[in-house]
């Protein structure tokens, strides 16, 4: 049984964007990553939705009234805190875009012709206007590709749309893939609304397997970044281990008081070793989408295994080695998982604490601090408000974080 495929890959910066477009109009010389592509067929490839120019211009010109509206907001906005538009793109905890893949198995091309295969593209189509919710002018650029061993649709869709602001009573033009795309659950639900819609259509699909939306690799990739991501997740953690090690000393040994009534004061050597604590516990972090794309991947050939069972055999003992490094990796996971969040709460309510109680030179300087690492990105508005709620400091951080006073923590995190 062939299966209805339907993934959705996230466009961060604007730069991934222009990669993306130069691939999908075939606009570089070779393709070195990817030997299935023969150029001399790439002439045979279909635009349904076509872009005249290059992605970056044809992007920049659909996002233009968001443009216009964040140059407005610059001109007020304090000098330390302007950003131009494209900055403001590639650092939004949003994406640029989404670009959405339709296929199948080869059994399931096999005989058609093209105009077949336009006519199941444009099906797909239906379902990112009708199931999906979006507009024709929303999408940027949509390609059936030919010249690959199996034909597949890329759809680039821009998720821009008009917002209620409570703060200015008005609607304010944004970009929010979570207005379309909510959460993995919603996801699974879009997909078995993709399948559906298939399958009403015409096309004998089964639908593809559960959260397996992530790009797949074969067993001897596997292997090989297992091992380079066990080699660098230990190296990190070794080093996270020594600085947690040398500021827990440092607290142990440092004689001047750390909390009190009437003030907070800290030695600038143990300042920095909790700075150095939160720049590796960040190394750390960065390795967890990577090890969540590894298990992800684990799940689909352990779950897909059954169906391929009698097509072979041989698979078996490298399933069985796979569960068993899976079940590893999400041991180590978890433990760093929990072990960050303490360590970041920990951190939190070090800084809350300083606002509370500490004196003015202490709580400017925390203040400080505070801002830096909301800058960096390492607090979000809602640790903002965690730590700054019913503080001095209130009125300053929340202005800093565009954090409106009506707004509750609920409100933060949706």
């Amino acid at each position: 049984m062939s299966y209805a495929i339907f993934r959705v890959e996230p466009i961060n910066t604007l730069k991934d964007l222009g990669q993306i477009g130069a691939h999908n109009q075939r606009k570089k010389e070779a393709y070195k990553s990817n030997p299935d592509i023969d150029k001399s067929k790439s002439i045979n490839n279909i635009n349904l939705v076509d872009t005249k120019d290059n992605f970056y211009n044809s992007y920049m010109k659909l996002v233009s009234p968001y443009k216009k509206q964040h140059d407005e907001k610059q001109k007020t906005e304090r000098e330390n805190r302007k950003k131009n538009f494209n900055q403001m793109l590639d650092d939004s905890n949003s994406v640029v875009a989404d670009e959405l893949l339709f296929t199948s198995d080869k059994e399931f091309f096999k005989g058609m012709s093209k105009e077949d295969i336009i006519k199941w593209a444009e099906t797909c189509m239906k379902f990112v206007y009708k199931d999906i919710g979006y507009e024709k002018w929303q999408v940027l650029n949509a390609t059936i590709h030919m010249d690959e061993k199996t034909p597949h649709l890329h759809c680039v869709v821009v998720p821009l749309i008009k917002k209620y602001d409570k703060r200015s009573n008005k609607d304010k033009w944004t970009i929010s893939k979570k207005y379309y795309m909510k959460d993995q659950i919603y996801l699974s639900k879009l997909q078995d609304k993709y399948h559906e819609r298939m399958v009403n259509n015409g096309y004998d699909l089964d639908r593809g397997i559960k959260n397996s939306d992530n790009e797949h690799i074969d067993i001897k990739q596997y292997k090989k970044i297992t091992r380079k991501l066990n080699v660098e997740l230990t190296s990190k953690n070794n080093k996270l281990n020594k600085s947690m090690e040398e500021l827990e000393n440092k607290m142990t040994s440092n004689k001047e008081t750390i909390f009190d009534k009437e003030y907070v004061k800290v030695k600038k050597d143990t300042f920095d070793s909790m700075n150095r604590v939160i720049n590796e516990t960040k190394k750390v972090m960065e390795l967890q989408p990577k090890i969540q794309k590894i298990y992800n991947e684990v799940d689909t050939y352990t779950k897909s295994y059954k169906a391929i069972e009698k097509e072979n055999e041989n698979i078996q003992k490298e399933v069985g080695y796979l569960k068993r490094e899976n079940d590893k990796l999400k041991q180590e996971n978890r433990y760093l998982k929990d072990y960050i969040s303490s360590l970041l709460e920990a951190i939190k309510q070090f800084f809350r604490q300083i606002l509370k109680i500490g004196n003015k030179e202490a709580k400017n300087e925390a203040c400080n601090e505070i801002k830096e690492y909301y800058d960096n990105n390492d607090l979000e508005d809602n640790d903002i408000y965690e730590i700054a709620k019913d503080t001095d400091k209130e009125d300053e951080l929340f202005e800093y974080a565009n954090i409106d006073y009506n707004y509750s923590k609920d409100d933060l995190e949706l």
